[in-house]
């Protein structure tokens, strides 16, 4: 990764190392976002160590030396992650609510897909070489699009519940309910589409910092009265739902800054840059 992209990385990061402490903490799974179905006994302890993985690996990222191998880890990790969001679609495909899980999970995977095929060093491996580079950035780029567009018809389909998380002193909240959500679905399309992508990931990068902070906030881990009718009252949830817009905000940076327009050119100007022409060490050497 080039130096302007690690922000991103370290967003990513931290915010899944949150997730695994909680995770550890609470000896539980993310609630929603990770439906681990219910067993026992040793469910906590898969709990417990699964949080330690996420926090041991999201740490190796911010490293040159761990990268590669940390998210080698990850990728296939998130990847289970998203397959325990299938079942419920499955199950009841006309509920928009579980589509909107899904599609956060997409998301957050778009973001990981990226760190995949641009840090694992797998470009040359027979299988890999499908799913890294250039062909890997495009991938994450149309899951992320895709991902999106649920996540922003739920805003339009629950606009009544939309409208009463955005904070009470803003005027026209069912309003901007309404203007999230179409927001939202256009980026998803113009990432999806490759028209702005860029741009549009960007927004959508702005957007979901907005509902980190505006929405579930640090006042939010605090308040004895839950802000989303049927949660659990405490801490946890409002931080959960904090921790998971912010690594989905990160993984919306990540895309921005990888899209496959911006990869091409940062392969010509390696193979420049130095003396060798294989793709993957001037990549490498674009990196250092």
């Amino acid at each position: 990764m080039i130096r302007e992209q690690q922000p991103a990385i370290s967003l990513f990061s931290i915010g899944m190392i949150g997730l695994g402490a909680l995770s550890a903490i609470y000896r539980d799974f993310a609630f929603d976002w990770q439906p681990v179905p219910a067993f026992h006994p040793g469910r906590d302890v898969l709990a417990v160590a699964c949080g330690l993985f996420m926090m041991a690996a999201s740490v190796g990222l911010l490293f040159r030396g761990t990268a590669a191998i940390a998210i080698r880890a990850i990728f296939p990790f998130l990847l289970a992650w998203l397959c325990l969001k299938i079942p419920a679609v499955i199950a009841v495909p006309r509920i928009e609510g579980v589509w909107i899980g899904l599609g956060e999970i997409g998301m957050l995977l778009a973001g990981g897909w990226v760190l995949f095929a641009r840090l694992s060093g797998l470009e040359n491996a027979a299988f890999f070489r499908h799913i890294t580079g250039t062909k890997g950035i495009r991938i994450a780029q149309i899951i992320f699009g895709l991902a999106v567009l649920p996540v922003g018809l739920g805003h339009i389909a629950y606009v009544e519940i939309t409208a009463t998380l955005v904070p009470s002193w803003m005027p026209f909240r069912t309003g901007l309910a309404y203007l999230t959500g179409f927001g939202q679905i256009t980026c998803g399309l113009a990432m999806l589409f490759s028209i702005l992508p860029r741009a549009a990931a960007l927004i959508e990068t702005g957007m979901l910092a907005l509902f980190a902070f505006l929405v579930w906030g640090p006042d939010t881990w605090i308040t004895a009265t839950p802000k989303l009718a049927g949660t659990p009252p405490g801490a946890r949830f409002p931080l959960t739902a904090f921790l998971i817009t912010w690594v989905i905000g990160a993984s919306a940076l990540l895309v921005a800054d990888n899209d496959a327009s911006k990869t091409v050119e940062l392969l010509k100007f390696g193979r420049g840059y130095g003396k060798q022409a294989d793709p993957a060490g001037s990549l490498k050497r674009v990196s250092q």
